[in-house]
């Protein structure tokens, strides 16, 4: 595997943190790659991650092991159309589209199926883009893969063992119930915060006193609609019928809870928040979904000069990088002055170590 040639059309958060990962597992692996944005191809070649860039789809693919498709989902097609001419029968085709029903039936329609298996990478970042993409992203990451009645189970293998490789946790699923639970677990979510963004600033005085509160969890809680619009304008048109389904079964409980809301049936509404809590703590705390976790912690400091600055030089010289660093004025649900996020769950547990060892309240959210 080692010697292997891997392809990508398509560079950007996923594929790149795909061929940063793979690079650095695989030092001796060769990756092409083409995009249509020509910088983004060239940084990849300076950084070493890429060995030969491409401006066009052609015959270099066609000496391929992997060929990951990781343009937008809407130009999938036309890049396979392209890539046809040049695909060898040993080489792996795969993409890393959230929704699957769509590429698959393209793979059918293209008698295909035999060498094409689906890849679902369940990592990402609201920053989109090669310069966001890091080797680390998938590790511990669920990546879900989707194969045909054709699929050979040594090709499947061979996929398996690369995900294990690169971090990730491979798990195999039928395309069609990928879909719909990914319009459950991800899809979904993203438009209720949306929608939940959009009722604040629909229903903000002048003010906008609701903008100013909701800096603390509220924006927490609203993270991912941080995520790209085009994406997602995508995303909802090609699941349409799976994210309709799950919104309508949403918007049935929402109902319900209303309902018991305003006859004050004080049962009900215990039972609601009660049974999504217990739910939610039977959740699996050591690998991560579609939505990616936020590394943070919360610290308390005292309200002087300095004090905020202290902090973040204590962590710089122990070599801790700071993602983001700012002080809670919306404490209602959550304790310590200070919030910190950081890279990953490694830079995480040291700042909590090195905060704790100087005598500072450290709280892990």
């Amino acid at each position: 595997m080692n010697n292997e040639t891997y392809g990508f059309i398509g560079l950007g958060l996923i594929g790149g943190s795909i061929a940063r990962a793979i690079k650095e597992k695989q030092p001796a692996s060769r990756i092409i790659a083409y995009t249509p944005h020509k910088e983004t191809v060239d940084k990849a070649y300076e950084q070493k991650i890429v060995d030969l860039p491409l401006y066009e789809i052609g015959q270099e693919f066609s000496d391929c092991d992997y060929i990951f498709l990781c343009a937008p989902v809407e130009c999938n097609n036309d890049n396979i159309d392209k890539l046809l001419p040049f695909l060898d029968k040993k080489t792996t085709l795969t993409d890393i589209g959230s929704v699957k029903t769509g590429i698959h039936e393209k793979i059918k329609e293209l008698s295909l199926e035999s060498q094409f298996i689906g890849g679902h990478p369940m990592a990402g970042t609201e920053r989109i883009g090669f310069g966001n993409s890091k080797s680390s992203l998938l590790e511990n990451a669920y990546y879900i893969l989707t194969t045909t009645e054709s699929t050979e189970k040594e090709r499947l293998d061979k996929y398996y063992d690369l995900v294990k490789m690169i971090g990730a946790i491979p798990l195999v699923v039928d395309h069609n119930r990928h879909d719909y639970i990914t319009a459950a677990i991800s899809h979904v979510p993203h438009v209720i915060s949306a929608s939940l963004v959009n009722l604040v600033k629909d229903n903000d005085s002048e003010d906008q006193l609701m903008k100013t509160i909701a800096a603390g969890g509220f924006k927490d809680i609203t993270r991912i609609s941080s995520s790209s619009p085009v994406m997602w304008q995508q995303i909802c048109t090609t699941n349409a019928d799976n994210i309709s389904e799950l919104l309508g079964k949403y918007i049935d409980s929402l109902y319900e809870i209303k309902l018991a809301i305003d006859e004050k049936e004080t049962d009900k509404i215990f039972d609601f928040f009660s049974s999504a809590r217990e739910y939610r703590e039977s959740f699996i705390e050591t690998s991560s979904g579609p939505i990616q976790k936020v590394h943070s912690i919360n610290v308390e400091i005292d309200d002087q000069p300095g004090r905020l600055a202290s902090v973040a030089l204590l962590l710089s010289e122990n070599k801790i990088n700071i993602k983001n660093i700012g002080i809670v004025h919306n404490r209602e649900y959550e304790r310590g002055t200070l919030k910190i996020e950081l890279h990953d769950n490694a830079s995480l547990e040291k700042s909590i170590e090195i905060l704790a060892d100087k005598g500072y309240n450290v709280y892990k959210k």
